[in-house]
């Protein structure tokens, strides 16, 4: 009777406690896109050039909208209630393409696709885009950035861009907010060394 009472007790706080997870919503952020103008003035010996904005691609643990987490050098999770709006892939390529389409360098930037013309590629991966805890809470976005030539489709210029922010205060709004001046910051770098690049070869 006893262990038949158990299994009921056992039962009902498990069916509890799934409703009350099943009621907690889903919060979804996005990163802020900066103000830019409506059209951006070419301005610099890049002109004339069109680049196209390839994939980000991201490893397995990047591909859904979960934010992530990292503890130590080994341990990852990710906050089950906390998510993106977009996938962190997708809004590194989005930054790109505003950074370098604000920079006024370019005749145009426009997304990769089988008819598009253009120039140069870029495209790139992305291997972190998470919070980092230890003694202080920080954000770390690691990614490979390759530029190829689409006349003879060959990679000619190829960089790692790492960068980390700092959390102020623990709670995943702050995360949010970090990891949105992290990637601003990584973008406006990113179109900063392209540029620089691609001026030397004029």
């Amino acid at each position: 009777m006893r262990f038949v009472i158990s299994i009921i007790l056992v039962t009902v706080a498990g069916l509890l406690s799934t409703g009350c997870a099943a009621s907690k919503p889903v919060r979804y952020y996005t990163i802020q896109p900066p103000f830019q103008s409506a059209s951006p003035r070419v301005t610099n010996e890049s002109r004339g050039l069109t680049l196209l904005m390839g994939e980000i691609a991201a490893p397995e643990g990047l591909q859904d909208e979960r934010i992530r987490y990292r503890v130590g050098a080994n341990q990852t999770g990710a906050y089950e209630y906390d998510r993106w709006a977009d996938r962190p892939g997708t809004m590194v390529r989005d930054s790109l393409m505003r950074a370098l389409r604000t920079s006024g360098n370019y005749q145009s930037v426009a997304n990769a696709g089988s008819s598009a013309a253009g120039d140069y590629l870029v495209r790139g991966k992305l291997s972190e885009f998470d919070e980092v805890d230890g003694a202080s809470i920080r954000t770390r976005i690691s990614l490979q950035l390759e530029l190829i030539d689409r006349k003879t489709n060959r990679s000619v210029w190829d960089n790692l861009l790492e960068r980390e922010e700092p959390v102020q205060s623990r709670d995943v709004a702050s995360v949010v907010q970090s990891l949105d001046r992290n990637l601003q910051g990584v973008a406006s770098q990113a179109a900063g060394e392209i540029d620089r690049f691609l001026t030397t070869l004029r």
